[in-house]
């Protein structure tokens, strides 16, 4: 077939047969066009995961977290559209296939280079906090914090959406394909049925007392009262109604009119939970462009999202401490390497809680953070063979005089990347989110609506001192979302990102230390084992090469914690051909041509 993979030319006669072999493990039987959507592209593409193997392309590549958005995707970029196009494609087919993660009752941050022009734009499409929204609306009444899920399910913690307004927004600065057709896919899906994959199925079944409270996302994933299984069709033609009407009407559909009414009253109407968005909410809703923060690591320039996300600053601080260290000549299996990974990012996190939060709404010392003299100060509590004993926030240059306290939010993993390069040259980093798993649980127009208010501090001062991240009327909450674009002499080597909470941080300065330290390809740095270290405890993940590090890290000082990490990374590194990677720990699949 004429766009298949180079991988073949890799993996030579046997790849047929081992992408038979993945095909089998991962789509139920009687799967139909399950999870391998029966393309052998896809299907070779799930194979070179697999097997550790990078896709390689020449003219385009895309990386998602879901064969059927990826094809769909797919589709926009082999008609000529551009990233921006593809993108809307995607993201409409995940909100319906993974819509555990992300969908258009969501927001998003979205990194865009300019194959024409050189240029880095970045679009803040985060949700905002209601207009009535006040520092207390996590806390009960006699001011304590709310435990975490009470204040989650139901109306409390749903903020204004932005991935529709981002969507349009990406789409008419570069999009080139006619809007109405980047519906299609997700609209057959949705009308037709697809088939329930294995990560979706596992996640329903492990929330379905929370799903169970409100009635929607009860008849949807809890059909007959169990929850839907692996392998089974699954039809939303309300989904498939909303995607009709945004097709046809554009994003402001999403904003005013009916769809905007059932929102508000679905988020005000919740009987054990109601919030506080109104429709005046949802009309003055803007999508923002903001200046992408770069930091220049070894002779590389990194770059991606700023406040109200604090990825692109912490991963910023963590690259620019280990900057003085022979990280090449340690090598990834190095315990003392991963202390100064380790250490770096615990310093870097505890800048992140006193400093970071909505730059609109806090002033935020984002020169100060990411200045080398800074940094290099901060580099020298690195000097120890062990592990730092305590770890404060550092003392960056303000342009203002300001006294904050640490902060006191909790973010939980549930998120999605899309990676694309397009045969214009234009590079995507985009993570979409809708917070938790499920969100609010609360369902609209065959989507669910956002828990993204519960990114704020629950807390709104400590010791009568405020904390940056607090809940403020019209204010973005604080994000870990780290989309990243990685430039040499100007032009892009490397587009990642991640979902995994605050977790996201080190996943992603994980992969680029991997592929620009350690010389790993983007599918070897993406699958290698992870070890994260943010406020003290090094978790260290179950079942792969890192746990022979526990041992060495714990006589350094570190408890060490052994547990799943399953981040979600798609990356496309570019060279003389482009090369694509998907995480091994999730079900998305990198394809290009």
């Amino acid at each position: 077939m004429k766009y298949v993979t180079a991988v073949f030319a890799v993996l030579g006669l046997v790849l047929p047969a081992l992408a038979q072999d993945v095909a089998d493990q991962v789509a139920p039987e009687g799967a139909g066009a399950g999870l391998i959507a029966g393309s052998e592209q896809v299907q070779a593409a799930q194979a070179a995961k697999q097997a550790g193997i990078p896709t390689q392309a020449q003219d385009w590549m895309i990386a998602a977290a879901n064969p059927h958005a990826v094809e769909a995707g797919a589709k926009i970029l082999r008609a000529g559209g551009t990233a921006a196009d593809a993108m809307v494609a995607v993201q409409t087919v995940l909100g319906l296939v993974e819509p555990q993660s992300s969908g258009l009752g969501g927001g998003a941050f979205l990194i865009w280079y300019d194959g024409a022009t050189g240029e880095m734009t970045t679009l803040d499409g985060r949700e905002t906090a209601p207009l009535a929204a006040t520092p207390r609306l996590f806390q009960d009444d006699t001011g304590e914090p709310l435990g975490f899920y009470d204040a989650v399910v139901g109306g409390r913690s749903v903020g204004t959406p932005g991935t529709p307004a981002l969507m349009q927004q990406a789409h008419q600065r570069w999009g080139r394909t006619e809007w109405a057709t980047l519906f299609a896919d997700a609209i057959q899906l949705a009308e037709t049925g697809f088939h329930v994959s294995p990560r979706m199925a596992k996640l329903v079944a492990g929330d379905a007392e929370r799903l169970g409270r409100q009635q929607a996302a009860r008849a949807y994933f809890l059909p007959a009262g169990a929850p839907i299984t692996e392998g089974s069709l699954l039809k939303n033609p309300a989904y498939g109604e909303t995607l009709r009407l945004l097709a046809k009407e554009g994003a402001q559909a999403f904003y005013t009119g009916d769809l905007a009414n059932r929102i508000v009253q679905t988020v005000q109407g919740n009987v054990d939970n109601p919030g506080v968005l109104a429709e005046v909410d949802l009309a003055i809703y803007q999508v923002k462009t903001r200046a992408a923060v770069c930091i220049t690591y070894r002779i590389h320039e990194v770059c991606g999202m700023g406040p109200p996300s604090s990825g692109a600053l912490t991963v910023g601080q963590i690259l620019g401490l280990l900057e003085p260290f022979d990280l090449a000549a340690l090598g990834p299996d190095n315990a003392n390497a991963w202390r100064l990974i380790g250490d770096a990012s615990r310093l870097s996190f505890a800048d992140r809680a006193r400093y970071m939060a909505d730059a609109d709404f806090v002033p935020v010392p984002t020169k100060g953070l990411l200045d080398k003299t800074y940094l290099k100060t901060r580099s020298q509590l690195l000097q120890s063979d062990m592990s730092l004993p305590e770890v404060r926030p550092g003392e960056p240059e303000f342009d203002h005089a300001l006294n904050w306290a640490d902060d006191a939010s909790i973010e939980l993993p549930s998120t999605s990347h899309i990676s694309i390069v397009d045969s214009y040259g234009n590079a995507l980093s985009m993570t979409t989110t809708i917070e938790n798993a499920f969100g609010s649980r609360l369902m609209v127009g065959g989507f669910l609506l956002n828990n993204e208010l519960t990114d704020f501090s629950f807390r709104s001062h400590r010791d009568g001192v405020p904390i940056a991240n607090r809940v403020e009327p019209g204010k973005r909450p604080r994000s870990s979302m780290a989309p990243t674009i990685v430039l040499k002499d100007g032009k892009p080597v490397l587009v990642v990102g991640s979902p995994g909470g605050s977790r996201i941080i080190g996943y992603v300065a994980k992969t680029i230390i991997a592929h620009l330290d350690w010389g790993m390809d983007v599918q070897e740095a993406i699958s290698s084992p992870h070890l994260i270290n943010r406020f003290g405890t090094y978790d260290v993940e179950q079942g792969s090469g890192a746990e022979d590090l526990s041992a060495p890290l714990a006589k350094m000082g570190f408890e060490v914690n052994t547990r799943a990490l399953t981040s979600g990374l798609h990356a496309i590194s570019v060279g003389e051909h482009l090369l694509g990677g998907a995480d091994p720990r999730r079900e998305g699949i990198a394809l290009g041509q």
